[in-house]
């Protein structure tokens, strides 16, 4: 495989989040993978459900500190890390009290209701971006999975790589169950993207449409290389949007046969 550094963006990982298909997945496919001729790094975010005693997360003062601007309003980026076991992958977790705190309202780990997850995911995205690059660390594949990520491949295409960095870099991304309570996203996206420097053209794409989690996923899609559904069946909109962009793809029923499936398709994206 050509493909040597290998950088996951997670919604959820086991242990940090309670075991289930997905957050199974966030921890066994990098474990497989790392040690066996791949440099692997993982992201997600520092939910409030995350126990940071428990997993000994510990913050890295030096990547910490930067100020992410959001609709005119400053957001301290705090970066802890964790080392999954028990091969020692660095986990690297995006926090930060405005969106990530576990509110009473929540219906899920993530705070899908909530009605500001547009800004959650920019910062999500803009917070991993900008820890990527002060790593001095550019991945041959990222693979973001979940709504929450759905917004890095955006900046990674649509700013970063403008900059000249992770221009080669090939886009997974994985396409998530996601909680039928979904709140609907701010159609106000759109005119934050633009604030934020993505291009008209590409933020254009999207407005004036009925925004919800599929808009999301769409967003993420537009920037991709290669789409993974994980849902149990496809979403027949999402299919379809995948297979008119010909954009590669795997099913859920390919991706159940682990690491092996995985890497066969990072190595049909060139």
């Amino acid at each position: 495989m050509a493909a040597k550094k290998l950088l996951f963006v997670n919604q959820e990982i086991a242990p940090y989040l309670p075991a289930n298909e997905i957050s199974s997945i966030g921890k066994s496919l990098p474990q497989s993978l790392q040690g066996k001729g791949y440099e692997v790094r993982t992201f997600m975010p520092k939910f409030g459900s995350v126990n940071e005693r428990r997993n000994q997360l510990h913050e890295v003062i030096r990547l910490s500190g930067l100020n992410i601007e959001i609709n005119d309003n400053d957001h301290p980026l705090i970066l802890k890390v964790a080392s999954m076991q028990p091969v020692r992958i660095q986990v690297y977790f995006i926090d930060n009290d405005d969106y990530f705190t576990k509110l009473d309202s929540d219906i899920d780990a993530f705070g899908s209701n909530r009605s500001d997850n547009d800004e959650r995911a920019i910062y999500f995205a803009r917070g991993t971006m900008e820890t990527v690059k002060k790593l001095r660390w550019e991945p041959e594949v990222m693979q973001c999975s979940g709504w929450i990520t759905a917004l890095t491949p955006v900046y990674m295409k649509q700013m970063t790589a403008r900059e000249g960095l992770f221009k080669d870099t090939k886009v997974v991304y994985c396409v998530e169950p996601s909680s039928p309570e979904m709140a609907p996203v701010d159609p106000e996206i759109v005119r934050k993207l633009k604030e934020d420097g993505i291009p008209d053209e590409y933020a254009d794409l999207f407005a004036g449409e009925e925004l919800d989690v599929n808009t999301l996923h769409k967003m993420a899609i537009e920037c991709a290389s290669g789409v993974v559904f994980l849902t149990p069946e496809p979403d027949p909109e999402l299919l379809r949007f995948v297979e008119e962009k010909k954009i590669p793809y795997i099913l859920k029923e390919d991706a159940d046969k682990g690491k092996a499936a995985f890497v066969e398709f990072y190595d049909t994206l060139g």
